[in-house]
C-alpha cells in the first residue's frame, strides 16, 4: 500500500465533493469527477501549489489551521475530521491494527457459552471472529472462530441472504473498518484482505476506494432472515474488551416475548441438537435395538 495517506485520502474525499454542494457552477465540461484541486484550495483558502503538495504526499504534516479549513472546505463530518488528524499525526506505539491471531481469555469464552438466548461472538479490529457461542453460530457461519465478518458478508451468498439490508450493510462494514484501522493501513494482515476482497469484490474495491470513515455505533438493531426459522429483529450491542488489542464483544438479542425471542429460543435449540457430542455407547445398531 501507498504510504501518502493523507494525499489518498483527501483526493478520495475531493472526489465525492459535486461542485453544486459548494455553491460551484458545474458546467459540464469537467476532466474530472467531484472538486478540482484549484477548487479545493480556493474554499480551503490557500494556495493551489500547497495543496498539490499535500495531496501528492510532499507535506505530511499541516498545521491545524490547514486541516480545519480543508475539512470545511471538504464538508468532511466528525468522523471524518478525526480521521484526517490521525493521518496527520499518528501516534508511534499506538496501532490498533492487531500483528498477530488473537485468542480471547477463557473467562471471555465462558461468558459467551452461558448464554444460551443471546447470540454472542468477539471479532478483532480486522473483523476477524476470535470467539463465538453456540447461537451465534447457528445464526451464520459468519461467527465461526477463524472467519472474516467482512469477507464473509462480501464473498458469501448465504450471507447476502441472511441480510436484507446487505446494500446498506457492507457500506456500513468498510466504513467501520477504516475507522477501526485509522492510519495503520500497512498492516500485513489487512494488506492481504483489502487485495483479496478488491480483486474478488468490485463493490468492496469501490466502497474502500471511497475512503468513508465511520466507527460502528455500539448499539442499534439488525433483521435477519434465516433459513431456519424466518425473519429476526435483533437488538445488538457492542462493548471494547479490556486488556485486549482492539477486541469487540458483540452480542445480539431480543425483546422479551417477542416472536423473535420466540425464534432464538427455537434456534438455540437447534443449535444445541446439533453441538451435542454424540454417546459412544450408543452405536447405530444397538440404538434399533431400544424398545419404543
Amino acid at each position: 500500500m501507498t504510504s501518502n495517506l493523507i494525499g489518498d485520502y483527501l483526493r478520495a474525499r475531493r472526489e465525492q465533493v459535486r461542485p453544486e454542494d459548494v455553491g460551484l457552477v458545474d458546467n459540464g465540461r469537467r476532466r474530472v469527477r467531484g472538486l478540482r484541486r484549484d477548487e479545493l484550495a480556493m474554499l480551503a483558502g490557500i494556495s493551489t501549489e500547497y495543496y498539490t503538495r499535500l495531496e501528492q504526499g510532499r507535506d505530511q504534516h499541516p498545521s491545524t489551521q490547514v486541516l480545519d479549513a480543508v475539512s470545511r472546505a471538504l464538508n468532511l463530518d466528525e468522523d471524518g475530521r478525526t480521521h484526517l488528524y490521525l493521518l496527520a499525526s499518528p501516534k508511534p506505539g499506538k496501532s490498533r491494527v492487531v500483528r498477530r491471531a488473537e485468542r480471547v481469555r477463557p473467562s471471555v469464552q465462558q461468558l459467551l457459552d452461558s448464554w444460551t438466548d443471546t447470540a454472542a461472538y468477539v471479532h478483532d479490529p480486522l473483523l476477524n471472529v476470535v470467539a463465538s457461542n453456540a447461537l451465534a453460530r447457528a445464526l451464520s457461519p459468519m461467527f465461526d472462530p477463524g472467519e472474516n465478518v467482512l469477507k464473509s458478508t462480501f464473498l458469501d451468498s448465504a450471507v447476502h441472504e441472511l441480510l436484507p439490508d446487505w446494500e446498506t450493510k457492507v457500506v456500513t462494514l468498510v466504513a467501520a473498518l477504516r475507522a477501526m484501522v485509522g492510519p495503520d493501513v500497512e498492516d500485513v494482515r489487512l494488506t492481504e484482505l483489502v487485495g483479496e476482497l478488491s480483486v474478488k469484490s468490485p463493490v468492496f474495491a469501490r466502497l474502500w476506494s471511497r475512503h468513508d470513515v465511520r466507527p460502528q455505533s455500539g448499539d442499534g438493531q439488525h433483521i435477519m432472515q434465516h433459513e431456519s426459522v424466518g425473519e429476526l429483529k435483533l437488538t445488538y450491542d457492542k462493548f471494547q474488551v479490556g486488556g485486549t488489542e482492539g477486541q469487540t464483544l458483540v452480542i445480539y438479542h431480543a425483546d422479551p416475548g417477542s416472536g423473535t425471542s420466540q425464534a432464538l429460543r427455537l434456534l438455540s435449540t437447534l443449535a444445541a441438537d446439533a453441538e451435542a457430542p454424540a454417546d459412544p455407547t450408543r452405536s447405530p445398531a444397538r440404538a434399533e435395538e431400544q424398545p419404543n
